[in-house]
């Protein structure tokens, strides 16, 4: 496995083992974001060493070029990109790296200048038009390319998944036979792909859309060089403990053998939250506490949107010692709008108060990347911490920090 050295410009320390207690300590009056880049790098290798095909990082779940460059370093080299801007993105940070553009709704012009200008060659898509916007886009003189994969999308169920992505995206079954059938004309190498809703709770969820793949071949009788599965894969959050991986791998690998596919078809992943929630955790400050509820200085449109807006429940653990019982509270972040409330419960000791720091875990997902500036309110301080993700799906260290308060 390779070894990981920490990205510069990551934190305000140099070396030594730090943790949030350390942190909390400095009494920061603004919220920390604490990184793990080693909890990141364990979960690429994870993937590269146990998933059955190639896995491409989906950046929409952290941006972050110090991430980017940790999953590099770990074997990551190719990556989900969105937009134009992911792609420019990656390409500064990564200039080696793969750019596969997994949005199946494009504008004609973010076509054009991602395949002519950085070197974009991998395109999905789930309607005949956005396939006849991809060929007018990278054609050369009106002569169409001859080295376009192109990647069509199913709709699948999100049934087993937390987070449903069914009703968006995904090609009509009554010109999914038509489309594929195009697409293979149009590509050099043609697949086929699928997303089965954030956080699959379930290796099912992979194994019915896998059926869905088999039969849409087997209609359209055309010979498929990708399968792409997409993203899905689950992080370990509190009330949502997924079996472990390897599971979920074993039943696509099983599916995907089961095709009507030549042997030199590859499988590919896209995981987004199973490669970056570990990567960070939050530092908090408790402002204020009236009865259950908790005023903390990061909320809804800082990094808990998910909390917020899903009702997604993050581990917590409380900065100091403690022997009070466990108590389920709910948060209001700083901004002066009632929306920013996280309903929780999160389970923290009853004797919290004003001036309190709290740990919240597994915010390296979605968290990082759906910040906003609103009401003047953001995270500036960023430190590296050496120690353990307050939870894991990776290594010995599963179980780690599943309290709800510091040990001394």
């Amino acid at each position: 496995m390779l070894k990981h050295h920490r990205p510069l410009g990551l934190a305000n320390i140099a070396s030594g083992s730090r943790r949030a207690f350390d942190i909390a300590q400095d009494r920061p009056v603004q919220p920390v974001t604490l990184l793990r880049p080693h909890a990141a790098h364990r979960a690429a290798r994870y993937f590269i060493e146990k998933f059955p095909g190639r896995s491409l990082y989906a950046v929409k779940a952290n941006p972050s070029p110090d991430l980017l460059k940790v999953l590099w370093d770990a074997g990551i080299t190719h990556y989900d990109v969105a937009s134009m801007g992911e792609v420019r993105l990656v390409r500064d940070t990564l200039p080696e790296a793969v750019l596969c553009f997994m949005h199946p709704v494009k504008a004609e012009e973010a076509i054009a200048q991602a395949y002519h200008d950085y070197g974009v060659r991998t395109f999905s898509l789930d309607t005949i038009e956005e396939l006849e916007k991809i060929v007018r886009a990278t054609s050369t003189g009106g002569v169409a390319p001859s080295d376009l994969n192109l990647l069509v999308r199913l709709r699948v169920s999100s049934e087993h998944a937390k987070y449903s992505l069914a009703s968006k995206f995904g090609a009509d079954p009554a010109e999914l036979k038509q489309l594929l059938i195009a697409a293979r004309q149009a590509s050099d190498a043609m697949g086929i792909c699928f997303h089965v809703g954030s956080q699959a709770m379930s290796p099912a969820a992979y194994a019915d859309a896998m059926g869905r793949v088999r039969d849409a071949i087997i209609e359209a009788a055309i010979t498929v060089d990708i399968v792409d599965v997409g993203g899905g894969f689950p992080s370990t959050y509190p009330g949502m403990e997924p079996p472990p991986l390897e599971n979920y791998f074993q039943i696509i690998h099983s599916a995907f053998e089961a095709l009507p596919i030549s042997y030199s078809a590859e499988l590919w992943c896209e995981p987004g939250r199973a490669l970056c929630a570990e990567y960070a955790s939050l530092l908090v400050r408790v402002e204020k506490r009236r009865g259950d509820e908790l005023y903390i200085n990061d909320g809804a449109y800082g990094a808990l949107f998910d909390a917020a807006h899903v009702g997604w429940r993050f581990p917590v653990a409380l900065q100091r010692d403690s022997k009070a019982k466990p108590v389920g509270f709910s948060f209001y972040g700083p901004t002066c709008d009632d929306l920013d409330h996280m309903a929780g419960p999160f389970e923290l000791p009853a004797d919290i108060q004003a001036g309190d720091y709290v740990e919240i875990g597994m915010l390296g997902a979605y968290g990082c990347a759906m910040r906003t500036q609103f009401n003047g309110f953001g995270v500036d301080a960023v430190e590296v911490v050496d120690d353990e993700p307050m939870a894991t799906l990776y290594g010995s260290s599963r179980d780690v920090a599943r309290s709800n308060v510091v040990t001394l």
